[in-house]
């Protein structure tokens, strides 16, 4: 048997058969296309692991997600729907519903009793958007959102709905949007991850849904790629502290002998998955400076402060995390992408909708003003929505002053902000019960389309060798660029 420094040295014949077709490879391509256009996106310092050049010229640096985890009420809040008043408790036309799929939780119900908003629309902006009075702050920046009242998906429950437009893919295991981004854009900060995740406390005080790792996961790219989510609670990434009694010379010494280490076992094995250890061990250590720098808001002005909301300075709230994500586009980070549960409002909806309201209306706002203000809007993409719908009919006891509402995922609305997007626009129309697109659809393929094409990225030429395929994001079946929100 050979020595274990012998099996370190030893190169295998495929690698040296797999590296030497690659090297050529990689030569000739150069050659052909020269080194502004080989390994680097065109315009940028960079790509990442995947090498994607742009596209074409992007008009987002970076992007900001603002995701409603639970479906916020279309309904309640940005698709009014006046000549329902008339047909309160009075049952869904069967020709409406069409037969369409429902959930187990209204599927039995002998009746599906019509729900009018007990909310009040107003048009607002020089654009004239309508939008609740449960919205008062996102209500003053309609002049600079599109709402998109048409999305559609065919998930009709919450797992595989939000796993389908984060991922693109009702199946887990394939990588979310921001891995996406991470992977062909790469990070304009080497001292920060490229995707970083915020989950924020809600208001509702009711059971929300399970928001699971993968759902930020890097699928089968290198795992470098996954968001690293930030807490609220004790050092924002675990572990970032070092031990007590050990210095920062000593953890760097550290690093250093276990990258030898690692360096080795690559020669060995050749498994790309050890120099993502070794960059994921670099970058913990940069952060470890990097991040305390981040979430210390004791630069911010009072007048910043308080445009976000009375919230803003308690850790994991909605409002913190907005003007935290603010902070990360500032030095660079490529998506940021913050959670908001608690919005599956099956009952009590006129209790709990102005809970989740409040939490998230003033620092949305807030956010798109302070990108605005810096000039970063132009250069930043915001997106605010949820994974679906909700029914205009009844689940549950219904009153004039009260009600639920199942989920919908035939018609619902987000809206986006920032770079590349039309302010002022409301794209897309529903029938008058808000049950079925008549102009305009949306999927959330064409959404998820939309964004990668704001970053500078063909969705269709955007893919990754798995199993033998070419995968997107957006998957094999059509996408297209919802080009009617784009200035």
């Amino acid at each position: 048997m050979k020595p274990f420094n012998d099996y370190l040295s030893y190169e295998t014949r495929r690698q040296f058969f797999g590296k030497t077709a690659n090297g050529l490879g990689a030569a000739a391509l150069a050659s052909v296309l020269g080194p502004s256009q080989f390994g680097q996106a065109a315009g940028s310092s960079g790509g990442g692991d995947g090498h994607m050049p742009y596209h074409f010229a992007p008009k987002a640096k970076r992007a900001i997600y603002m995701f409603m985890s639970g479906a916020p009420s279309q309904i309640d809040m940005w698709d009014p729907k006046p000549k329902m008043a008339e047909w309160y408790d009075k049952d869904l036309p069967d020709e409406i519903r069409n037969g369409q799929r429902l959930t187990t939780m209204t599927s039995k119900q002998k009746r599906f009793p019509v729900a009018p908003s007990i909310y009040k629309f107003a048009k607002h902006g020089q654009c004239g958007t309508e939008v609740s009075e449960l919205l008062p702050h996102t209500a003053k920046i309609v002049d600079d959102i599109a709402v998109v009242r048409s999305m559609w998906t065919e998930a009709i429950n919450h797992d595989p709905a939000i796993t389908y437009i984060q991922t693109g893919n009702q199946i887990p295991g394939r990588p979310s949007l921001g891995a996406w981004l991470s992977y062909g854009l790469g990070s304009e900060n080497e001292n920060l991850p490229g995707f970083v995740v915020l989950n924020s406390t809600w208001s509702s005080k009711r059971d929300a849904q399970a928001l699971y790792q993968r759902l930020w996961g890097a699928g089968f790219l290198p795992s470098k790629h996954q968001g690293v989510a930030l807490r609220s609670q004790g050092d924002p990434v675990l572990y970032l502290s070092d031990p007590n009694g050990v210095s920062r010379d000593v953890r760097r010494t550290m690093l250093d002998g276990l990258n030898a280490l690692n360096e080795k076992h690559f020669d060995a094995v050749g498994d790309p998955e050890t120099h993502t250890r070794i960059s994921q061990y670099e970058m913990a250590f940069r952060m470890q400076s990097s991040v305390p720098e981040l979430t210390d808001l004791s630069d911010e002005p009072k007048h910043i402060l308080d445009m976000y909301g009375p919230d803003v300075t308690t850790p994991g709230t909605f409002a913190y995390n907005c003007l935290l994500s603010r902070r990360m586009a500032e030095r660079g980070v490529r998506f940021t992408q913050i959670f908001h549960r608690g919005w599956d409002q099956h009952g009590n909806l006129t209790g709990d909708l102005p809970l989740q309201c409040g939490d998230v209306d003033q620092p949305s706002a807030a956010l798109v003003k302070d990108l605005k203000m810096r000039g970063m809007l132009d250069d930043t993409l915001v997106v605010w929505g949820g994974e679906f719908g909700r029914t205009i009919y009844c689940q549950g006891g219904l009153s004039k002053t009260n009600y639920g509402r199942d989920h919908h995922p035939r018609s619902f609305s987000v809206w986006m902000a920032g770079a590349g997007v039309k302010g002022g626009t409301v794209y897309g129309e529903t029938d008058d019960f808000c049950y079925n697109i008549t102009k305009d659809p949306v999927h959330i393929r064409d959404l998820n389309a939309t964004i990668l094409h704001l970053l500078g990225l063909d969705h269709s030429r955007f893919s990754v060798k798995h199993k033998g395929l070419d995968v997107k994001l957006t998957g094999v079946e059509e996408a297209h660029v919802v080009k009617g929100i784009l200035s």
